[in-house]
């Protein structure tokens, strides 16, 4: 009797579980490339208060260093390779950015609206 009333009830816990948690909504994404030491676009604007995700594609042959205190983010991109950054919603404002490497040309900002 025991063994009876166990199968429904395990079938149904089963069957909640396997539909899971509901899963958040994805980061928008947006994409700047590195090209001649400079980034493109050099200002991009992103929607405040939405997680973002952002792929910086390095197209130069030599590494580049994204920087930006303001995003608190520092990674070396390689030539040829691409960073991932993921951010949680940002507040409305600038974020500056820079190529470490490449100070003078590699200036960018983020600009949450």
């Amino acid at each position: 009797m025991i063994m009876r009333n166990f199968l429904p009830a395990a079938a149904v816990i089963l069957a909640l579980g396997a539909a899971g948690p509901a899963l958040a909504e994805d980061p928008l994404t947006f994409e700047i490339k590195i090209k001649d030491h400079k980034f493109d676009p050099a200002v991009l604007e992103v929607p405040a208060g939405k997680e973002i995700k952002l792929i910086v594609k390095n197209l130069d042959e030599t590494p580049e260093e994204f920087e930006s205190a303001e995003l608190n983010r520092e990674k070396i991109i390689g030539g040829g390779r691409q960073g991932i950054f993921y951010f949680d919603p940002l507040k409305p404002g600038t974020y500056p950015f820079f190529g470490e490497f490449n100070q003078a040309t590699a200036q960018g900002k983020l600009i949450a609206k």
